[in-house]
C-alpha cells in the first residue's frame, strides 16, 4: 500500500476516533440536554450514528490536513538575513527631532475665529 494512503487511513481513523471522544463527552455532560433526547427517543442511536459520522468526517478532514501540512521540507533552515538597511533608511531613522511651534488656542476657537 502506497504510503500516502497509509497515512490516510490513519489519520481518518485518529479523526473518527476523536469525534467518538466528542461525542461521548457531549453526551456525557449532557450539552443541550441531549442525553436525555438521545435516551428518550426511539430513534436515538440513529442520531448518536449520524452526529459521531458527521462529527467523524470533519475531525478527520482536519486531522489529515495537519498531517500532510506537517510535512512541510524545510529547505532553507534558519532566519532571514540580518543585512545592513539601506542609505536611504538609515538617514530616516537617525533623523533629529525638529522642534515645532504650536499655536496654544484650542482647535474649536480657531474654528470660531475663522
Amino acid at each position: 500500500m502506497p504510503k500516502l494512503i497509509a497515512l490516510y487511513i490513519r489519520q481518518v481513523a485518529i479523526g473518527f476516533a476523536i469525534s467518538a471522544a466528542f461525542v461521548a463527552m457531549l453526551l456525557y455532560l449532557n450539552v443541550a440536554n441531549l442525553w436525555h433526547l438521545v435516551s428518550s427517543s426511539s430513534d436515538g442511536v440513529l442520531a448518536v450514528v449520524v452526529m459521531w459520522v458527521l462529527n467523524g468526517i470533519v475531525f478527520a478532514g482536519v486531522q489529515f490536513g495537519i498531517a500532510i501540512m506537517r510535512m512541510k521540507d524545510d529547505d532553507h533552515p534558519g532566519g532571514g538575513k540580518r543585512d545592513a538597511l539601506p542609505t536611504g533608511l538609515q538617514q530616516v531613522m537617525l533623523a533629529e527631532p525638529v522642534p515645532v511651534k504650536i499655536d496654544q488656542r484650542s482647535p474649536q476657537k480657531k474654528q470660531l475665529q475663522r
